[in-house]
């Protein structure tokens, strides 16, 4: 059972559904999931069929990820499973929707990633308007999020996440969770539609973080909970200091929320770099005649 003084949802990162029993098992509890192209490439089943040299045609892949999200959904009825689009840079908006509709359609609680891009955030524009829950993922900036926001505006409460990616922020020597307290301070201004989820997490000390400073959600993987799960899942006390080492801080900026979401500065060099690892992946499980059609 979910401990009455834990108010952050705990999701998984995984494309396993044997992970999320063992984790719901192990905590007693699993408030959602976060899936992506390339956990879908590690999923036991894939591996041995690639791994035997059989690749996938894209409605093949597509059925599989379908099949896996299914299983998922069964395992936490009551939160939600992100489901990412196939998007890479060339990608437009239209084509992010029709995919984003076909996975809608999968699960009763689905919810859909799209990229923090220029054209990510107009899916997401028209796919809030159809009454979507989205995920806007591979956010690495404030400007992003106050974009996610103003992209937003009219959503329902808990109909929108942002995801800022912590692991990638630090892997590069600045400290990714200074991103996620700047976005839940400028969130603070508004009217609390768009809540964040933490993502990109690799420790147990970016979890506890993320659990200080109020993160509406925390995503990790299945090693992290599993840890957190056999320490009897702590939590931050309040003399808890994160160590943040010798990563660079990201200082705060006062951008505000009143703009039009094409005014803020959305581009990202990791957000690009994001999107052409997860189209890789996705790719790589696709015979080339299916690839040279989605190319």
């Amino acid at each position: 059972m979910k401990p009455q003084e834990l108010k952050t949802g705990i999701f998984l990162d995984g494309g396993n559904a044997a992970e999320s029993l063992e984790i719901r098992d192990l905590l007693g509890f699993l408030d959602g999931q976060t899936t992506n192209p390339t956990l879908i490439s590690k999923n036991p089943e894939a591996r041995r069929r690639l791994e035997q040299g059989m690749k996938f045609t894209e409605r093949e892949i597509l059925d599989f990820y379908r099949q896996v999200v299914v299983t998922i959904s069964g395992l936490v009825p009551e939160g939600s499973v992100s489901v990412e689009v196939f998007a890479d840079g060339s990608t437009p908006a239209e084509a992010m929707l029709t995919q984003g509709r076909e996975m809608y359609s999968w699960i009763r609680n689905a919810r859909i990633k799209f990229p923090c891009s220029l054209e990510g955030l107009k899916a997401a524009e028209q796919a809030v308007k159809e009454g979507m829950r989205i995920n806007m993922t591979l956010c690495f900036s404030q400007q992003q999020a106050a974009a996610v926001y103003a992209a937003t505006r009219g959503a329902t409460k808990g109909q929108v996440f942002v995801s800022p990616f912590v692991g990638r922020l630090d892997d590069q020597g600045e400290n990714g969770m200074d991103v996620v307290a700047n976005i839940i301070a400028l969130y603070k201004l508004g009217d609390g539609h768009v809540q964040v989820l933490t993502a990109s997490v690799r420790t147990l000390d970016h979890l506890l973080y993320a659990l200080k400073l109020g993160s509406d959600v925390i995503t990790a993987p299945f090693e992290i909970l599993k840890a957190w799960g056999e320490q009897g899942m702590p939590l931050p006390r309040p003399e808890y200091q994160y160590p943040s080492g010798s990563l660079k801080p990201i200082p705060y900026a006062e951008i505000g929320l009143d703009r039009r979401w094409l005014a803020y500065d959305i581009r990202h060099s990791l957000t690009d770099k994001g999107m052409e690892k997860f189209s890789a992946d996705w790719k790589g499980m696709i015979g080339q005649e299916d690839v040279r059609k989605i190319a």
